[in-house]
C-alpha cells in the first residue's frame, strides 16, 4: 500500500463526507441565519425559536436529498470494497 493510494483514499473519503453533509449543513445554516435576522429585527429572544425551523428543514432536506446521499455513500463503499483485493496483494 503506497502513500499515494492512502492519500487518494483519504481524499475520496473527505470528498464523500463533504458531499453527503454539505446540503444539510447549508440548509441548516441558511435557516438559522434567516431566523436570527428575524429575531434581531423583531427583538424576540426566544432560544427555542431557532431549533424548530432547523429541525424541520433538516428533516425535509433528508427527505429530498436522502436518495442522492445514499447513492453517494453506496458508490464510495463499492469503490472502497473493490480495492480490497489490490491492497491485500
Amino acid at each position: 500500500m503506497s502513500e499515494e493510494f492512502v492519500l487518494s483514499l483519504g481524499r475520496d473519503a473527505l470528498y464523500t463526507a463533504l458531499l453527503v453533509a454539505g446540503p444539510l449543513l447549508l440548509l441548516s445554516l441558511s435557516v438559522g441565519l434567516l431566523v436570527s435576522i428575524f429575531q434581531a429585527t423583531t427583538q424576540i429572544q426566544e432560544q427555542t425559536l431557532s431549533f424548530v425551523p432547523k429541525i424541520v428543514t433538516v428533516f425535509l432536506g433528508l427527505v429530498i436529498f436522502g436518495p442522492w446521499m445514499l447513492k453517494i455513500m453506496r458508490d464510495f463503499t463499492v469503490r472502497l470494497v473493490s480495492v480490497i483485493p489490490t491492497v491485500l496483494q
